[in-house]
């Protein structure tokens, strides 16, 4: 795995030495004014990330962290700034940050935070202020890699077959790609006619990153300029020509996005080796934020998340598929990247999420607790991987010794110092990732000269379809890694969208849940609810009203609404791929800890479909989205300007009707296979003998609290079990192993489980 690489923001000469030249003045007039800004030091250091404020405190800590420096002037790192201001230009703080001797990067539509740079020795100073929730440092982000359509049912789908309406390819729906680039002129993207490629734009934040990343330069501030939101609605015209990225010569050096967009979305039945995706009919949209060697950062990440939202109604994007990891010691409640992909969430887009390849330790031993941020947020679909053995017959199939295992461990440290583990269930499911074959990315020619890092660095992943001797703009290689299973959920969701395109984020993770496969012999923290079940799901999605998500935008469906659509009943609980029936495990993630099961969840509207609306232990919120007023010619506003949390307001979660399942589960014990270590299919079979408690009341949120337990992880008893219980992954910069790059159980090498 290695790394992701740095980016900042452009800052043009004469801006700088114009800044340079006012900053003692800035200085000055703060003084007189900024301590009425800030609060005492005392209390605050909570709001300051670990691994920063080792940093800090260290001498020698700087050199190992690539975004902490020493110079003559003292050390600098740099960090995201998150805050809890009304005001979405930040200005106050931005004017603060340049103040203390530091650079302002970027301001985030995703999230309320900017990317900064800053003297170390000002970081406590800036944590006063009242309106700075958290400081995070700008760690390294990193990427997480037909057989496919058979055994995932995907092909009874495209074909139509069982599903009472006509064949399903994505068509007409977006889905943005997160990664090292797509190689738009390969074969496998091109539309059904052969003669289009249906990478519909291409960005490349590191082109803004390498002229505005590397200079840490104090008393710059750019982010106004810089960013994709403009007063017009429109992206501002020079940001945009400057990451655009269509149509280059080598728009993958990389090869790992790629990879990624095929298994989503590639079109490969021309040949011998059929590596048709799961939807092969929708747009891609490339958001390239890693570099040539597959290096980025955070900052370039949530840049990347911005451009998304920004245009997500103008071409169309309802799915963001994220094959990358980066740290998650932090809880998701102030980590800034999981809140940039609630904020995705909030505004409509589903966001499909790898959980991370750290299933073992470095001893060989099952390591609980692995799942990558952004996995650990509660309102993304979490990804882990299963190995699909090389046959399309689903009754061998198994967890990847190598994915990521739940509960999340990111944390937070509470008032009397102690530290509070989020303890979240995920995955949510999983999906085919061993040995996946997709698209090999070379330049515009095919060369096998020009082959990307990979292909040309792991040769073995691509000898099994020819290597280097492949025809030329149809090669092919295999990958293994939660990063490939993402995207064959990602692609379901095209499908599920096309099926019904009035549904939501949550409702549509549910929807997997409730239909996926429970695989024997792995509990709720190895495989979620199941295998991934593309036919069940998208024929659940088929019975459902086309306008929902207008309907929850407008305000007009209450808790108990009808969501069937006119003439439709809820299909069995059970689906037929390949001949052999599968049935449904019946299971649904919510409130962070918790289970639901019954048909109520879909013939009834519960409010937690609203995907504004994030629930998670004791806990809720609820994100308000704003808009630039609609331009001239434009019917309704099309382009966000701001996305703001804040605690949610009494209302009912869940409807009278559905059946609670956690009880059933237990308390939590790994040798009595109880609690979140229960076997997914024995859940799944008492639910559908009938067990569980059907709610009289629902759920309410009353005063910001929900009064609901939920499956409790007791520390004390697990450990004394002998299991290994992560506090969450902390990503080495000197790991080189990619995460779509996963060690063979019986070989060192990249091609996955035998």
């Amino acid at each position: 795995m290695s790394h992701v690489t740095r980016f900042v923001v452009l800052a043009e000469r004469r801006l700088v030495r114009l800044l340079v030249a006012v900053l003692p003045l800035i200085g000055l007039i703060s003084a007189l004014w900024w301590p009425q800004a800030a609060h005492s030091q005392t209390g605050n250091s909570h709001k300051i990330a670990t691994d920063l404020r080792d940093v800090l405190q260290s001498p020698s800590a700087a050199a190992r962290a690539s975004w902490a420096r020493d110079t003559s002037s003292g050390r600098y790192v740099r960090v995201l700034v998150v805050s809890n201001s009304p005001d979405p230009e930040l200005t106050e703080l931005r004017a603060h940050v340049l103040a203390a001797g530091g650079s302002v990067y970027y301001r985030y539509l995703a999230v309320s935070a900017l990317s900064v740079l800053l003297p170390a020795d000002r970081v406590a100073e800036i944590a006063q202020r009242a309106d700075v929730q958290s400081i995070s440092p700008n760690r390294p982000a990193r990427r997480t890699a037909s057989l496919l359509e058979l055994a995932t049912g995907a092909a009874d789908v495209h074909a139509g077959s069982s599903l009472g309406q006509p064949g399903l390819d994505g068509s007409g729906i977006g889905i943005a790609v997160l990664d090292s680039g797509i190689a738009w002129h390969h074969s496998n993207f091109l539309d059904a006619a052969g003669k289009s490629s249906r990478i519909a734009r291409a960005v490349d934040f590191q082109k803004a990153g390498d002229m505005t990343g590397k200079l840490w330069q104090p008393g710059v501030d750019v982010s106004a300029s810089l960013n994709s939101g403009s007063s017009s609605g429109r992206a501002a015209s020079a940001f945009e020509k400057l990451i655009a990225a269509d149509r280059t010569d080598r728009a993958d050096p990389y090869g790992h996005g790629s990879h990624v967009a095929a298994i989503a979305a590639g079109r490969g039945n021309y040949q011998p080796v059929d590596s048709t995706g799961i939807a092969p009919g929708a747009k891609l949209y490339d958001v390239k934020v890693l570099d040539d060697a597959g290096n980025g950062e955070l900052s370039d990440v949530l840049a990347g998340i911005d451009w998304v939202i920004y245009h997500a109604r103008e071409y169309n994007i309802r799915v963001l598929n994220v094959s990358m990891a980066a740290d998650s010691t932090e809880s998701y409640l102030t980590d800034p990247l999981c809140r940039a992909v609630r904020s995705v969430t909030a505004a409509g887009i589903t966001v499909v999420v790898a959980a991370g390849n750290f299933g073992k330790d470095a001893n060989g031993a099952e390591a609980y607790g692995t799942i990558s941020a952004p996995g650990n947020d509660p309102s993304v679909i979490t990804v882990g991987s299963a190995n699909l053995k090389d046959s399309a017959a689903r009754s061998d199939d198994s967890v990847n010794f190598f994915s990521s295992r739940g509960p999340t461990r990111g944390g937070r440290i509470d008032a009397n110092g102690v530290r509070q583990a989020d303890n979240l269930l995920k995955p949510d499911l999983v999906a085919p990732g061993n040995r996946i074959v997709g698209v090999l990315a070379s330049d515009k020619q095919g060369s096998a000269s020009a082959f990307a890092y990979l292909p040309r660095t792991y040769p073995d992943i691509s000898a099994p379809y020819g290597g280097s001797g492949q025809p030329k703009l149809k090669q092919l290689m295999q990958l293994s890694g939660t990063s490939v299973a993402a995207p064959v959920v990602a692609g379901t969701v095209a499908l599920m969208l096309q099926a019904n395109p009035g549904l939501t984020p949550p409702l549509i993770k549910a929807m997997l849940q409730y239909a996926a496969q429970p695989m024997a012999g792995a509990n709720l923290l190895q495989q979620g609810a199941g295998l991934l079940n593309v036919a069940g799901a998208v024929a659940l999605a088929g019975a459902l009203r086309t306008d929902i998500a207008t309907a929850i935008d407008a305000g007009t469906l209450s808790a108990g609404s009808p969501l069937l659509a006119a003439g439709k009943s809820l299909p069995a609980p059970v689906s037929t791929i390949n001949g052999i029936s599968v049935p449904w495990s019946r299971i649904v993630f919510v409130g962070g800890n918790q289970i639901a099961s019954g048909s109520a969840l879909f013939t009834q509207y519960q409010p937690l479909w609203d995907p504004r609306l994030v629930w998670a232990r004791g806990t809720a919120q609820r994100s308000t989205i704003s808009w630039w007023p609609a331009a001239r010619g434009e019917a309704a506003p099309a382009w966000i300007r701001s996305i703001v949390a804040q605690p949610a307001a009494s209302q009912r979660l869940l409807t009278p009707g559905v059946t609670w399942a956690a009880a059933l589960a237990g308390s939590s014990s790994a040798r009595g296979l109880t609690g979140i270590f229960i076997p997914t299919a024995t859940l799944a079979g008492w639910l559908a003998a009938g067990s569980g408690l059907v709610l009289s009341e629902g759920i309410v949120l009353s005063e910001g609290i929900v009064l609901s337990e939920g499956i409790v992880l007791s520390e004390g008893i697990v450990l004394s079990e002998g299991i290994v219980l992560s506090e969450g992954i902390v990503l080495s910069e000197g790991i080189v192993l990619s995460e779509g790059l996963v060690l063979s159980e019986t070989q060192v090498g990249p091609t996955g489980e035998p």
